[in-house]
């Protein structure tokens, strides 16, 4: 059977802060680096402010100084954000409440890579970016 966006989101993964494997873009090699869960991820774009915008990378740096790690893997984000989004559209299509789910568009924008990947696509993400004043 198929896992839905939602199981994703709820299953309990390892995470925990390890030094980075190797150097690749803002992570250098060694550096104590956060590996969240889908959970965490969720929780804290939860926490975002209607109309507050941030991108990804700032997301990274903000999720690693919370867990007390110096960067965040930039690959485990990138499927936890998507895993995010299709888990919170998901709750979306079975009734729940736009204010209820996690407001991923805070994050996700129309240049962001994860958007065009979403099943939903991106028309959603830029009305909602719109609905709060945030650029597309």
């Amino acid at each position: 059977m198929v896992k839905s966006w939602n199981d994703k989101l709820n299953t309990p993964g390892i995470n925990g802060i390890k030094p980075s494997p190797r150097t690749v873009g803002d992570v250098v090699e060694g550096q104590p680096m956060l590996v969240p869960t889908a959970r965490q991820v969720d929780d804290f774009i939860r926490s975002i402010p209607e109309g507050v915008e941030m991108d990804v990378r700032a997301l990274r740096t903000a999720l690693a100084i919370e867990h007390g790690a110096e960067v965040t893997c930039p690959v485990t984000i990138g499927y936890h954000l998507r895993t995010v989004a299709e888990a919170a559209h998901e709750d979306l299509d079975r009734g729940m409440a736009l204010s209820d789910i996690a407001p991923f568009w805070r994050v996700l924008d129309a240049e962001t890579p994860t958007t065009g990947r979403l099943s939903f696509g991106a028309k959603f993400v830029a009305a909602q970016r719109k609905r709060e004043g945030l650029r597309p």
